[in-house]
């Protein structure tokens, strides 16, 4: 087991009971240095909205996964926002109290493994996956495009992303309401070559989050994929919050595999 999955399996050392309804909420432990906090009691999913729902922010620190996390609370929504960096996981713990926190890499699969093991055990399947990890680096033209910089965008964008819905496609495919959401962008349509790692990394995600789509589709349940596309995210984080939580008010075929343009984009 790596290093990292070790810190995910510490970061249960106090396991929840379910806080799905008939299990009581209990104390949760969060980070390993972090100790443990009450869980919130989250009700059972009712259908037409994301209340009662438990879902997964992966990226849950950042802008945008602050703004996502508390639109879903505010929601009614189960909330568990995965980061990798403890000191801003505390952070949006003051700003969101009802989220329950992990740290976590999710670019090691033997660590999300672990993490979803955790989570099924203290909060059941979950209902939505957004994944909101990522970052940039660009520039330089075609030259410019580093190998160092390549491997940073194909960790943060593509293996977390194929990590996490691999660990979390059996929830999502039996959930009443299963929603995988990712953030992409214009680039992958209008590439440039000061950009060609960027947009590369954003069409490889796109292009695997239409492929679990096409495995909602074929398993003809109730789950979707959609993917939000946008010129640049900053001051587009409450717009997403929005639709991130509206996804559970359609139909999953009228979001399954569909691209949706954000203001700017």
């Amino acid at each position: 087991m790596t290093d990292s999955a070790h810190e995910a399996e510490r970061a249960a050392s106090d396991a929840a009971r379910s806080v799905r309804p008939g299990g009581d909420p209990a104390a949760h432990a969060v980070d390993p240095d972090v100790g443990p906090e009450a869980a919130p009691d989250w009700a059972d999913a009712d259908g037409g909205t994301v209340a009662g729902r438990v879902v997964l922010v992966a990226g849950a620190t950042s802008a945008a996964g602050l703004a996502v996390t508390a639109e879903l609370v505010k929601a009614g929504a189960g909330v568990i926002a995965v980061g990798s960096n403890a000191e801003r996981l505390r952070e949006l713990r003051l700003a969101v109290p009802a989220a329950v926190t992990f740290q976590c890499d999710l670019a090691d699969f033997a660590a999300v493994t672990t993490l979803a093991a955790v989570v099924h055990a203290e909060h059941g399947p979950i209902d939505g996956l957004i994944h909101l990890v990522g970052g940039w680096r660009g520039g330089g033209g075609l030259a410019g495009q580093s190998d160092a910089d390549w491997d940073m965008l194909h960790r943060n964008i593509v293996t977390t992303l194929r990590n996490t819905t691999r660990a979390f496609n059996d929830d999502l495919l039996a959930s009443p309401a299963g929603r995988l959401a990712i953030v992409s962008s214009v680039s992958v349509d209008r590439p440039a070559p000061g950009g060609a790692n960027y947009a590369t990394a954003k069409a490889a995600a796109e292009t695997w989050t239409r492929a679990v789509g096409q495995g909602f589709a074929k398993a003809g349940g109730t789950a979707a994929a959609a993917i939000f596309v946008v010129r640049a995210l900053e001051g587009l984080e409450a717009e997403l919050a929005t639709r991130v939580t509206g996804l559970w008010e359609q139909p999953a075929a009228s979001v399954n595999n569909v691209r949706v343009p954000l203001t700017s984009a």
